[in-house]
């Protein structure tokens, strides 16, 4: 990556932003001979820099599904040998570890999450309402799970509950009830069709997002199952972790940051019981937090890269094991 610029544009077919790059891998204190996990690969921008830190003898481990992401990422990155590629999901990161060998990650991890600048932008991949094309929003194009089969073929019951969860759309009901009344004579088949009888079903108001935005996030979301793969993943991710290793989270919405938020918050607490509870038997902190208020892109970044400005870092320090380390309660 160049130094100057956060922005990976070699390949004109894969434009990628890597948002709080330095600000996100700095918080990690990268050093030789350390195993780090890039969670989230994308263009490469965090792998990169992390590669470039832990060199001669550290080790990094990049995960994505996605097959324009790895390919991209994979010649980018070509010229460094400490590092391996996986394409899986960060929600199996325990296996893919085991089956490499390596029972902890010594140094730290990054996660980047939501969808890419790539994903949301090129055409094909159904993400975004403001091109035609089919209905997708696959991260990982080999699975058989889209959005076409979420808008054409969950109830109006599910419907209404994943954008009214996922997307926190106030406008929920009326949305739902023109995407029935409308699939009743065809299939919604495009971004297209699906953001006009949104964008029907919504009054007028002086927002400045896209009357589709919130109702697009919360189909995606489903689709690539994002809150939950979050929220069991950090939960294992803790068990990974080395004592003094380090977990640095970007996040793009307030969902995602909430369940980090929490996930820090419970594991950095000095107790954990419920209130009726007379004696405090908890262990001590797992985690301290490196900062307590999220790390917000800077007015420079954002106006390099305005999708920046809702990107919000948290990290935290593993700084005790537990016997038995993840506490079902945080679920």
């Amino acid at each position: 990556m160049d130094s100057n610029s956060n922005k990976d544009s070699s390949n004109s077919d894969f434009q990628h932003y890597t948002v709080m790059a330095n600000e996100a891998v700095d918080a990690l204190e990268c050093k030789p001979g350390k195993i780090y996990v890039d969670a989230t690969l994308g263009g490469g921008g965090h792998s990169e820099l992390i590669l470039k830190k832990i060199q001669p003898d550290g080790h990094l481990i990049s995960f994505d599904i996605d097959s324009d992401a790895i390919n991209y990422a994979s010649n980018r990155l070509k010229d460094y040998k400490n590092l391996t590629i996986v394409k899986e999901s960060y929600s199996n990161i325990k296996k893919v570890l085991q089956d490499l060998g390596i029972p902890k990650i010594t140094g730290g991890i990054v996660f980047d999450l939501g969808a890419s600048y790539h994903q949301l932008t090129k055409q094909d991949r159904g993400f975004s309402f403001m091109k035609d094309a089919p209905l997708d929003m696959r991260f990982d194009r080999d699975s058989d799970f889209s959005a076409y089969d979420v808008v054409n073929g969950y109830s109006e019951d599910d419907l209404i509950r994943i954008i009214s969860e996922y997307g926190e759309e106030k406008f929920t009901k009326r949305i739902v009830k023109n995407i029935v009344n409308y699939r009743q004579n065809k299939n919604i088949d495009t971004t297209g069709e699906l953001a006009d009888i949104i964008k029907k079903s919504v009054p007028k108001t002086k927002e400045k997002i896209h009357p589709a935005t919130r109702t697009f996030q919360a189909i995606r979301i489903e689709v690539n199952h994002e809150l939950q793969n979050i929220k069991n993943t950090l939960n294992e991710v803790l068990t990974l972790l080395s004592v003094d290793a380090i977990i640095s989270v970007i996040s793009f919405h307030s969902l995602e940051d909430r369940l980090v938020k929490q996930c820090f918050k419970y594991y950095a607490s000095k107790c954990r019981c419920k209130p009726n509870e007379p004696v405090c038997h908890c262990k001590p902190p797992m985690l301290e937090l490196i900062n307590k208020k999220p790390i917000l892109a800077s007015e420079e970044e954002i106006r390099e890269n305005p999708p920046s400005r809702s990107a919000k870092l948290r990290v935290a320090k593993k700084i005790s094991s537990w016997e038995n380390e993840i506490d079902k309660t945080c679920n």
